[in-house]
C-alpha cells in the first residue's frame, strides 16, 4: 500500500499498535488483579476502539497520499511544459498553503518562462533585421570595389564610386551607432545626467547641423519658442530624439517643404513639437512607426534604416516624457513630445 511507502507513517501506526497493546494489557492486569476474571467484553471494545482508530488515521493518510500523488503529477506536468498545471489549494490547513506557494511559484516560473521565450524571438528577429539592413549596403559596397578594381575605369568614375561607397560605410555605421545607443538604453546601463538646459540653445545646434541639407534640397528648416524656456534633462541624449524627428522630416519632404520645430512651457509640461507639411503617414502604419527596423510597404524612402523613430521614443521615455504622432496623408505630419516638469509632480 502507498499509505505504509512512507516511513514516518510505518513508525506512527507501529506505535499506534504498541500504544495501543499496552493500554489493553495493562486494562486488562488491573481487571485480573481486581476481579481476577479475563474480560473478553474488555477486549472487545479494545478491538473495536483500535479498529476505529486505525481506519481513520488509514482513511487520513489514504487521502493525504492520494492528494500528494496528484501534486507530484501536476508538478511533474508543468515541469513537462505545461503552463496551465495547478494544485487545488481552495481549502484551509498547511498542506494547502504549501500547495499555494508552489502554484506561486509555478507562476513567476512561467512569467519568467515566457519572458525568456519572447526575448529569444526579439534577438531572433533583431538579428534577421540586422542582416537584411547589411546585406544591402555590403552587396553595394562589393559592386563599387570591383568597378573600382576595373583599370578601364575613368577618374571621375573613381571619385563617383568613392563617394557612393562612403555613403554606404555612413549608413552601417548609423546603423550600427543607433543600434549601440537603443541597446545600452534599453539595458539601463545610461546614467543620465540631468540639468535644467536651454531648449532654444539645443534645438539651434540641431538646426545647424542640417542647416546645409536644408538648403541644398530647398527646404525650410523654421524654430520657434521662448529662449527663455529650459527642460530638465540630459544634454547629450536628448538632442538624440529631437535630431532623429527633424532628421526624419527632411527625409519625408520634398523642396519647397517646411520643417518647423517649436517648443512652449505649459503649465505642468515643456513641450516640444517637430511639424511639417510633407508627403505624412499612411493610417496603417502610424502604430507601427515607433518599431525596431519597420519599413511601410506604402514609404518611398529607400535609404532609412528603421531606428530613428525608435530611438527617439526611447530617449524620451527615459526622460519620462511621452511622444505622441498626428498625420495626415498629403498634409504632413506632427511629433509632440511631452515632458513633465520635476517640480510639478
Amino acid at each position: 500500500m502507498k499509505v505504509f511507502a512512507n516511513r514516518e507513517i510505518r513508525i506512527l501506526f507501529r506505535t499506534v499498535l504498541a500504544v495501543w497493546a499496552v493500554a489493553l494489557a495493562l486494562t486488562q492486569g488491573i481487571v485480573w488483579h481486581t476481579t481476577h476474571v479475563f474480560s473478553f467484553g474488555l477486549l472487545l471494545v479494545f478491538l473495536l476502539l483500535g479498529g476505529c482508530l486505525w481506519g481513520v488515521l488509514f482513511r487520513y493518510f489514504q487521502r493525504q497520499s492520494a492528494l500528494l500523488e496528484q501534486a507530484v503529477q501536476q508538478i511533474q506536468s508543468c515541469l513537462d511544459g505545461n503552463p496551465d498545471a495547478r494544485l487545488d489549494c481552495d481549502r484551509e490547513g498547511e498542506l494547502y498553503r504549501l500547495f499555494h506557494s508552489v502554484n506561486a511559484l509555478a507562476a513567476v516560473l512561467s512569467a519568467h518562462a515566457d519572458n525568456e521565450q519572447r526575448e529569444k524571438r526579439f534577438l531572433k528577429n533583431t538579428i534577421a533585421d540586422i542582416s537584411h539592413q547589411l546585406k544591402t549596403p555590403l552587396a553595394a559596397l562589393n559592386i563599387y570595389n570591383g568597378l573600382l578594381q576595373d583599370e578601364a575605369v575613368s577618374p571621375s568614375e573613381v571619385k563617383e564610386f568613392a563617394d557612393l561607397s562612403e555613403q554606404e560605410l555612413d549608413r552601417i555605421e548609423t546603423l550600427v551607432q543607433n543600434l549601440l545607443k537603443i541597446t545600452r538604453l534599453d539595458a539601463g546601463s545610461v546614467v543620465l545626467e540631468k540639468k535644467n538646459e536651454n531648449v532654444a540653445e539645443m534645438v539651434q545646434d540641431i538646426a545647424r547641423q542640417y542647416h546645409y541639407r536644408a538648403k541644398q534640397e530647398q527646404k525650410k528648416l523654421v524654430l520657434s519658442g521662448s529662449e527663455a524656456v529650459t527642460l530638465w534633462c540630459d544634454r547629450d541624449w536628448m538632442p538624440e530624439a529631437v535630431d532623429n524627428l527633424v532628421k526624419n522630416a527632411l527625409d519625408h519632404t520634398k523642396s519647397g517643404d517646411t520643417i518647423q520645430v517649436e517648443w512652449n512651457a505649459l503649465p505642468s509640461m515643456v513641450q516640444i513639437k517637430v511639424r511639417d507639411n510633407g508627403s505624412g503617414i499612411h493610417p496603417e502604419d502610424l502604430y507601427h512607426i515607433f518599431k525596431r527596423f519597420y519599413r511601410s510597404r506604402f514609404s518611398q524612402d529607400t535609404q532609412g534604416i528603421g531606428l530613428g523613430l525608435p530611438l527617439a521614443k526611447a530617449v524620451v521615455e527615459a526622460h519620462h516624457g511621452t511622444i505622441e504622432v498626428d498625420s495626415e496623408l498629403g498634409k504632413g505630419t506632427t511629433f509632440t513630445l511631452n515632458f513633465p516638469i520635476p517640480t510639478k509632480l
